[in-house]
């Protein structure tokens, strides 16, 4: 556990870990990472549920009880809806997000897989999430686990993580990378 132990760092870090040694013992890994994946996914998605984890006006009684609303629509395991009451409870819903990520982390590195974050300027469909995964599976020679984000900024193309190397092919690089090109034409 030692090595999954310093993938992760800081109050989300320990929260995961605390989960993912859990999940782990109790083996209930993979209904755990299911779970987690799908709070994940709602919180991308949702606005009104960012405001619900980040509002410092909102008690904690009351983040309480609208995550366990939000658990049990989800279907979510006991483990998981007692693990976000706690994290609701401690008032450290604002750093949910970061401890879903950490804990897709140590399971990456529980099951030997590689994680890449793949950033673009508009939602990725299913057929271009199989492509990239195939392409990086096949350069990295491991199982490698996409995880996506959506930032607008980029204008087009993608930003590519795994590790610690990193593929900027981003539209918004490209044009600040001819501007600054330019000004030596000048």
């Amino acid at each position: 556990m030692s090595a999954e132990v310093s993938v992760v760092t800081g109050i989300a870090g320990r929260y995961a870990t605390a989960l993912f040694e859990l999940a782990r013992d109790s083996g209930a890994l993979d209904q755990v990472a299911t779970d987690v994946a799908g709070l994940g996914g709602m919180i991308d998605q949702s606005d009104d549920l960012n405001r619900l984890l980040r509002s410092p006006v909102i008690a904690a009684e009351d983040q309480g009880k609208g995550m366990a609303a939000v658990m049990e629509k989800a279907g979510a395991t006991e483990l998981v809806s007692n693990f976000v009451a706690v994290v609701a409870k401690n008032r450290r819903l604002f750093a949910l997000r970061d401890m879903v990520k950490d804990f897709r982390a140590l399971l990456a590195v529980h099951r030997g897989e590689v994680v890449a974050e793949v950033t673009s300027a508009k939602s990725l469909n299913d057929e271009q999430l199989a492509k990239i995964k195939a392409e990086l599976t096949s350069s990295m020679k491991t199982d490698v686990q996409v995880e996506t984000a959506v930032d607008e900024r980029i204008l087009g193309g993608m930003i590519v993580k795994v590790g610690s190397r990193m593929v900027d092919s981003s539209l918004r690089t490209k044009i600040q990378n001819l501007r600054f090109a330019m000004r030596g034409v000048e």
